[in-house]
């Protein structure tokens, strides 16, 4: 298996990179979010998962082991395949994915295009045993007062108390505890 790649971007298109290594232009298929941060020409190391099909091989990359373990994680579900966990991946943070099955929210998962309720509960019961093992996440996040009413004031917006949390701990630490403030900072989580 290949594990990493670190090399120069020399192209970048809607889903995948071109990843010159060692000479060698390498297609790897990435996450929304990395696209959005690597510019061309730019050194980057992607963690990476390797899929052998029966026509292809395609290198899939990711930012850290974290993201390429819940990828994992998400191909092994039935009828998920490397495309559906990539595009998984594009539309939901790795910790928001992690409170969703710890929370037991398979509405987080189908919210991603192309996930019906019933592929969302597939993925829900697949990982619920899978995700505690990875990091020992707890759906209980302490939080301050203040953090306790942004997430009502998100929950309000419509985001779930899922979504709502992950925004909260996106915040730095170190923003003021202005509430409006750490309002504005939390919804700059679902924008990025």
């Amino acid at each position: 298996m290949i594990a990493s790649l670190n090399g120069r971007i020399s192209q970048i298109f809607e889903d995948n990179i071109i990843l010159e290594v060692g000479g060698v232009g390498l297609l790897v298929y990435v996450p929304a979010q990395v696209i959005s941060q690597v510019r061309k020409n730019e050194n980057i190391r992607l963690f990476t998962q390797l899929i052998l099909r029966q026509d292809s091989l395609t290198l899939y990359g990711f930012e850290n082991v974290d993201s390429r373990e819940i990828f994992q994680l998400l191909v092994g579900v039935n009828g998920v395949g490397p495309r559906m966990g990539l595009a998984i991946l594009s539309s939901l943070e790795v910790d928001t994915i992690k409170l969703a099955v710890i929370s037991d929210q398979a509405e987080i998962f189908s919210r991603v295009p192309g996930i019906g309720n019933k592929t969302a509960q597939k993925i829900l019961f697949h990982l619920q045993d899978k995700i505690p093992k990875l990091e020992g996440y707890s759906p209980f996040v302490e939080t301050s007062d203040t953090d306790a009413e942004v997430v009502g004031a998100l929950t309000a917006l419509g985001y779930s108390v899922v979504e709502a949390q992950a925004a909260v701990q996106s915040v730095p630490r170190d923003a003021p505890e202005d509430i409006e403030e750490r309002l504005r900072l939390a919804l700059q989580y679902f924008s990025t």
